[in-house]
């Protein structure tokens, strides 16, 4: 059982404070408004537009896919974010998971999208549909907005993601349902947990470490910071039985695994008010 866990405090090394350290960063933060920004709004534009005329004329799966991890990809190597991918050898190229995340940061999207390595869906907020040209885009690759506004949107949601795993395709979902304020896990909520269970599909967790550190919740603005980041691909758990008892069992299993691959200064539970 994990318990609630102080707000992060300052541990970065001493050698990180140093004037060549503070030389460095004001270098890195000028490198990154002046060379990374331009090219990743241009590169952003291009995506968005190339995924959804990619798929209005040929194979969604396809465009709905590749263009958004080269785009994930070379965000994370302009920002020169080293990335270390553990666990692959974990996934059937054969078979659809579930697969459900922790949610450190922004830089979570980069690190799935570029390194996971498997075509899937992204089940995401109604809100990223009104950013323009992304939104589109993530609409026309069908990935799957979540839409919690009354029951009827709900079951909805649920539905076409049903028909998207039927179909053979894997799904993302980060079951806090929203992003961390302090690095650590807040708490996990059931609806990709019943998908799994309703389709007796593997459930596969993940956990990122580091999205945090490069941009926390609470500095979207900021530049963003250098630091290493990782994705751990767990063992998928497989369907054991069907009903509500299975689903709670593998819902904290999932978490447990998902806990355990966490850097040791963001393991332990934290209430997230966005829950």
């Amino acid at each position: 059982m994990y318990t609630s866990t102080p707000q992060r405090q300052d541990r970065r090394p001493a050698a990180l404070h140093t004037l060549p350290a503070r030389i460095l960063t004001v270098l890195y933060n000028l490198y990154t408004l002046f060379i990374f920004l331009p090219l990743f709004i241009l590169a952003s534009v291009l995506t968005a537009l190339i995924t959804t005329a990619g798929c209005q004329l040929g194979n969604g799966h396809f465009w709905g896919y590749y263009p958004g991890k080269c785009w994930s990809w070379l965000t994370v190597r302009l920002l020169f974010l080293p990335v270390e991918v553990r666990g692959r050898e974990h996934l059937n190229p054969r078979q659809s998971y579930v697969f459900v995340c922790n949610h450190q940061g922004s830089f979570d999207i980069f690190l799935i999208y570029g390194f996971l390595g498997r075509n899937f869906k992204w089940m995401m907020k109604k809100a990223i549909r009104k950013i323009p040209l992304v939104g589109l885009a993530c609409e026309k690759a069908h990935h799957i907005y979540v839409d919690k506004s009354g029951a009827s949107k709900i079951k909805k949601t649920y539905d076409t993601a049903r028909e998207t795993l039927r179909e053979g395709m894997s799904v993302v979902v980060f079951p806090e349902g929203a992003r961390s304020f302090t690095g650590h896990m807040g708490r996990f909520r059931r609806g990709a947990f019943m998908l799994a269970d309703e389709l007796q599909l593997p459930v596969c967790p993940l956990t990122i470490n580091g999205s945090y550190d490069v941009m926390p919740r609470t500095k979207d603005w900021h530049f963003p910071v250098w630091h290493r980041l990782s994705l751990t691909i767990h063992e998928p758990i497989p369907p054991r039985g069907k009903g509500t008892e299975f689903e709670k069992r593998t819902m904290a299993e999932a978490y447990e695994a998902v806990m355990s691959g966490l850097t040791p200064e963001y393991r332990g539970f934290v209430e997230n008010p966005d829950q």
